[in-house]
């Protein structure tokens, strides 16, 4: 069940319910003034297009029903072809199930549907790809209709009267498909394939999620607001190695389990209470493990040694246990450690009466906040090689991060997720162009006059892993070309609007307004995308095909104004008073996530600049990591550091002796997290042989003075 009764009992009180792996931290219930701080967070949520009216949610009601005719139809027909008796015809079913945002109650205007079809034994994948696929080909309210087969979750997507719907397919070992059919039972899993498997993943984490909060409704408002905010902040991005969709469920899903009374105002700020307290990479946990003896792998540190390199778990509560963060990385985690931080103290503020929640939401401007930049372009020769071309590079992004976090001298990297098209002065024609820039922290020079920085071996070996994998895709076509390039910050205006780089203050009303434009899954980051199967699985270019931006300049989005603002300093801890949660579990690990060691090739223009040890004072990230080295350097083999420590959660800390916790051993390591085979080609596949013109072996190297 998705709650236990204690069994104390004191002075003669009822017992208490409580949710998750520990009992609560409060059970108070809400004060008038939370309600109404409340009232306020949803006011200032609304310009942002984060709520539908009632029209646009019967529109997907009306769209989803005929789908789920439609899918009936077809099962009856396919199952005629199959010679099935008619009376079994009749009863045969199939049914169409939704997940992700949509399912979760919390998606936005114009937002993708995730939906499942699910079918009888009888019928096949191919016939869904090939006969379904036919099918809906011939529906005149179907538009943009594409197969993606080979996908790592394969999948159908096309848009039905208006709305964008991606289609996965699961065959059931049922002879029909009743339409009360619950997909929670582990034993659907059994003697399926592993794609259909995947498949069911989504829907099943997501009702999961659902059963597992104390209250629907204040989970869906609190997770709206963290679901902004962190697009709004430049956090919402699991390719790039920050969380996605689902991710961001199940922490607001646990913060609800802590505070299982308390609204939505009262959530959000104890979300970021609990989240900025956690102590990675103890993991967040919605209710225990359970073996269903089926089989399937499954997160465990005990059991699989690279499990134990994940820096921040966040683990999905359905059967088969997974991460859903392993794509975090040592920058990504110090950003969005930083970031609650931050959220925390603007929450404080609001529940004290000092500002509003507008604040919550404003932007930081990435542009103003390091004084390094490496610019990542990636360019090909057509419209349609461009949208496939930055999909694939977008998805290996993290490994340059993970090669730079590696470099002894950067102490972080850190990617904006929004990608910007070429500058037309400096494109040619027939030339389509995306950027996406990572602001460097450079460590600080002690005891030298100066250092030479090479970032060669870490550009090549990125780009040769692309190269590579397009290649082994058969993806490579004449144009495509990836370049990388340091600049400092006072030379960005050569590449982005002035707009972007100058420190100015816009107003509110401006943001809100130009924060709707955008309606494509890249330039949004839309919160659409909450499958969890594919949410944890970006590295296959072809597994999200549509969340590449177009080469033109993306309209405003979420996170398109992510740079309008200048950042507000995260508070320090000294300042964060009166905060009555504990510590939560073991010391943490200076560990890092690694592309692997397979990854090695290319490119850069040559530059040589010359960089000062001083910090840069417009930068909060910097100004915090002067004390320490945030990504650890150079792999070597991990070792086990002292006796193995218990999986800790904050509630186990006030009420010790009610969770039994999993022990997982604390690893003492500077290895970083392996990515999964599929995620980078084979080492020993050739490079491609043609087109070198694409390859641009140049060096970037810097030295990096004491003084200027």
């Amino acid at each position: 069940t998705s709650f236990t009764v204690a069994n104390s009992m004191h002075g003669g009180q009822q017992p208490q319910k409580h949710y998750g792996i520990t009992s609560s931290i409060s059970m108070a219930f809400p004060r008038e003034v939370d309600h109404q701080y409340t009232h306020k967070l949803s006011e200032a949520m609304k310009p942002f297009g984060v709520f539908e009216d009632e029209d646009e949610l019967n529109h997907r009601l009306a769209v989803l029903g005929k789908l789920n005719t439609f899918v009936k139809e077809w099962i009856a027909e396919i199952s005629e072809t199959k010679n099935l008796p008619p009376s079994a015809i009749t009863n045969v079913g199939g049914k169409i199930f939704t997940f992700g945002s949509y399912r979760l109650g919390v998606h936005t205007k114009g937002a993708d549907i995730d939906a499942l079809c699910v079918s009888p034994r009888h019928v096949e994948r191919t016939d869904f790809f090939d006969s379904f696929f036919a099918k809906l080909k011939l529906h005149e309210e179907i538009k943009d209709l594409r197969a993606v087969e080979d996908a790592f979750v394969p999948v159908i997507k096309f848009k039905f009267d208006g709305i964008e719907i991606d289609l996965l397919f699961a065959r059931l070992a049922l002879q029909s498909i009743p339409d009360n059919l619950d997909l929670r039972g582990d034993s659907h899993l059994r003697n399926l394939d592993i794609r259909c498997i995947r498949s069911l993943n989504g829907c099943r984490v997501t009702d999961e999620i659902l059963y597992l909060v104390p209250n629907k409704e204040n989970f869906r408002l609190t997770l709206r607001a963290i679901k902004l905010w962190a697009k709004r902040r430049g956090i919402y991005s699991n390719m790039l190695g920050f969380l996605g969709g689902v991710s961001w469920a199940m922490l607001v899903a646990r913060t609800c389990q802590l505070y299982p009374n308390a609204v939505a105002a009262t959530l959000v700020h104890k979300f970021f209470l609990v989240f900025s307290k956690w102590e990675w990479p103890n993991p967040v946990l919605l209710k225990q493990p359970e073996d269903s003896n089926l089989n399937l792998p499954v997160w465990d540190p005990r059991v699989n040694p690279s499990d134990r390199y994940h820096l921040m778990p966040i683990i999905t509560p359905a059967y088969p246990q997974q991460n859903s963060t392993y794509n975090v990385s040592s920058s990504t985690r110090t950003i969005m450690s930083e970031e609650f931080k931050y959220g925390l103290s603007v929450t404080d503020d609001i529940l004290q009466g000092k500002t509003d929640w507008s604040k919550l939401f404003q932007p930081p401007n990435f542009f103003l906040k390091y004084k390094h930049y490496i610019v990542l372009t990636a360019s090909a020769s057509t419209e349609e090689n461009q949208l496939e071309w930055i999909g694939l590079v977008e998805s290996k992004i993290r490994v340059l991060v993970g090669n730079l976090e590696r470099n002894e001298y950067i102490t972080l990297a850190h990617v904006n997720p929004t990608s910007f098209p070429g500058n037309k002065e400096s494109c040619s024609e027939n030339e389509f162009v995306s950027m996406w820039f990572i602001g460097i922290i450079f460590k600080k020079v002690e005891n030298a006059e100066s250092v030479n920085i090479d970032l060669t071996y870490d550009i090549q070996s990125f780009t040769d892993t692309v190269y590579r994998q397009a290649n082994n895709i058969n993806m490579l076509k004449d144009g495509m070309k990836i370049e990388a390039t340091h600049v400092k910050k006072k030379q960005l205006h050569q590449y982005l609007p002035v707009e972007l780089v100058q420190r100015k203050k816009r107003s509110i009303v401006e943001l809100n307004r130009n924060s709707n434009g955008g309606s494509s899954k890249r330039s949004s980051l839309d919160g659409s995308q909450l499958d969890s199967s594919r949410d944890t699985d970006s590295g296959t270019p072809f597994s999200s095909p549509t969340s590449v931006c177009k080469p033109s300049r993306p309209a405003a989005s979420d996170t398109d104004d992510s740079s309008s603002v200048p950042d507000v300093s995260p508070p320090r801890a000294d300042q964060e008073k009166g905060l009555s949660i504990p510590v939560i579990g073991s010391s943490e690990c200076p560990v890092s996530p690694s592309a692997g060691s397979t990854i090695p090739t290319v490119v850069g223009r040559s530059v040589v600049p010359c960089l000062g040890s001083s910090r840069d004072t417009s930068s909060p990230t910097e100004q915090n990591q002067n004390g320490a080295t945030a990504a650890a350097k150079r792999p070597h083999s991990p070792t086990q550091d002292g006796p193995p420590k218990r999986i800790r959660d904050p509630a186990d800390l006030v009420r010790r002796g009610r969770v039994k916790a999993m022990p997982i051993p604390t690893i003492d390591t500077s290895r970083t997290q392996r990515l999964p085979s599929m995620e980078l080609p084979d080492v020993t596949s050739p490079l491609p042989s043609s087109n070198h013109q694409r390859v641009v072996k140049n060096s970037i190297r810097l030295a990096l003075n004491r003084h200027r």
